[in-house]
């Protein structure tokens, strides 16, 4: 296979020891009883920073599907390895388990080399997933994507598709194979019946201030994709103010986990690092993200959208062998945003997931002001101006993010209603020179006009200097490979 030839960064995983996700080091050998042990042994052996063998992590994880362990207990351990970490052997059994305990996908075997999928750590106006799955299809591959919904600042992939209605988001295992045979896609929620032991540990992650451990993180991402049944998986893993990491360096780490440990089970995986800091693309918001995918699809758009796209999509065709090299798989993609095939397949996705067929065309089909009538939309829209000449520098999409969430489009936990309309259109780009008095923002809301609190708020969210306009740096920074072995 030839050498990767993508631009940005390219990474090959540093060797992972045992304890090389573990904050304290591991200690202690594999223990070979065969007797199970109780939780409060499991318990303790990781908090005093142990090793937890494959049968003990098994014997975990089926206490808490079988509903023997304790909320109390789950706590207890989840901060034990929190505090004490899980080498690339735990972490890997951890996500063993995970996967095997609900039902597993089984596809034809005449697929075993097209199923793949794509994953985001979450940002702000990160669509990708809508537009990546359908263009996979148009080449060939077969996408069963397991996706989630938007909590705190960030935004879901289901929430966005359940904005086009009639949408649904439940699929049963039969009813996904049959959109991968007559679609190449489908995009669903996780249901109690799939990896229901990552759905329990997950929600008491999210109440015990265990989100970001590392090999908590890794095993739930991967045990998901290791229920797909895939050939390979790209993950992207975003760094900056609005994500889950501040830095690129501790994005790297997570990236290093999950490729070793993917390596480990079998499952190709790659990690993109790609900034958060500016929403991506110019839409932030449920409806406006689906039109603003739609663009893309159209073979037009944001430029840092499509990039994204297609560096993803073509770094994964390359990982799966469906293309020589990752710019060859780029262009790949690129042909089908411009051609039209990946509307065309997300026109089917639409109707196959409970879309009025006559909508979905209309959807892909029509101009963008035919296809806001078409989709909710907010009651009012409101523009904030310059309050300066300058060449945008950055607009921080954090506090973007938080005063659409006041504004509705956002939960504060789990089950809250969202205001699909509402959101808000970027009027300019980075490294574009504006003057005074120039509309760069327009807010959609269902309420009263915007707060002297969220004005102020997003007016410092645009950040202007003195400097001449520039071309505004992609999003994708660098790419961590699995071993060569892994790739073949």
């Amino acid at each position: 296979m030839a050498a990767p030839a993508t631009p940005g960064a390219q990474v090959p995983p540093a060797p992972v020891a045992l304890g090389d996700l573990s904050g304290e080091g591991s200690r202690g050998l594999p223990d070979t009883r065969s007797e199970p042990k109780q939780l409060p042994e499991l318990i303790r052996i990781k908090r005093d920073g142990g090793r937890l063998s494959e049968a003990d992590i098994r014997g975990f994880v089926d206490a808490v599907v079988n509903g023997r362990a304790q909320g109390a207990q789950i706590g207890a351990m989840l901060m034990a390895i929190r505090l004490q970490g899980m080498d690339l052997e735990e972490t890997s059994a951890l996500t063993q388990a995970l996967a095997e305990s609900g039902q597993q996908l089984e596809w034809p075997k005449a697929w075993h080399r097209q199923l793949v999928d794509k994953h985001s750590t979450g940002g702000v106006g990160d669509k990708v997933s809508l537009v990546l799955a359908p263009a996979l299809a148009a080449c060939g591959c077969k996408v069963p994507m397991i996706s989630g919904r938007g909590l705190a600042h960030t935004g879901g992939t289901l929430d966005k598709l359940e904005s086009v209605p009639g949408f649904n988001v439940i699929q049963s295992p039969e009813q996904m194979q049959v959109l991968l045979e007559q679609v190449g896609c489908c995009i669903v929620g996780q249901s109690k019946k799939l990896v229901p032991g990552d759905g329990i540990l997950y929600a008491a992650r999210d109440v015990t201030a265990t989100v970001d451990s590392l090999p908590l993180i890794t095993a739930s991402i991967l045990s998901k994709k290791v229920v797909e049944g895939l050939s390979a998986l790209v993950v992207d893993v975003k760094f900056g103010e609005a994500a889950v990491f501040p830095n690129q360096e501790q994005a790297r780490e997570l990236a290093r986990a999950l490729v070793g440990v993917g390596a480990g089970l079998g499952l190709r995986v790659a990690a993109a690092l790609t900034a958060m800091d500016k929403p991506l693309g110019h839409n932030v918001g449920h409806t406006l993200e689906v039109e603003e995918a739609l663009l893309c699809m159209d073979g037009a758009g944001p430029s840092d959208l499509r990039d994204l796209v297609t560096k993803l999509g073509g770094a994964l065709l390359w990982l799966n062998g469906q293309a020589e090299t990752q710019a060859e798989g780029a262009a790949r993609v690129a042909a089908a945003l411009d051609d039209g095939s990946a509307r065309g397949r997300f026109e089917q996705m639409l109707a196959g997931q409970g879309v009025d067929p006559g909508l979905a065309r209309a959807l892909c089909s029509g101009s963008p002001a035919q296809r806001r009538q078409l989709l909710p939309r907010a009651q009012e829209q409101e523009e904030l101006l310059s309050p300066a000449d300058g060449t945008v520098e950055l607009i921080h999409a954090m506090p973007l993010a938080l005063v659409l969430h006041e504004l509705g489009a956002g939960r504060s936990r789990a089950g809250d209603p969202l205001r699909l309309g509402v959101g808000a259109e970027l009027l300019v780009d980075v490294g574009q020179r504006l003057r005074r008095g120039t509309p760069w923002l327009r807010v959609h809301r269902d309420g009263p006009p915007l707060s002297g609190p969220q004005r102020l708020a997003l007016q410092e969210a645009l950040v202007l200097s003195d400097r001449a306009p520039f071309a505004a740096p992609s999003p994708y920074a660098e790419l961590v490979l699995p071993p060569t072995g892994a790739q073949q």
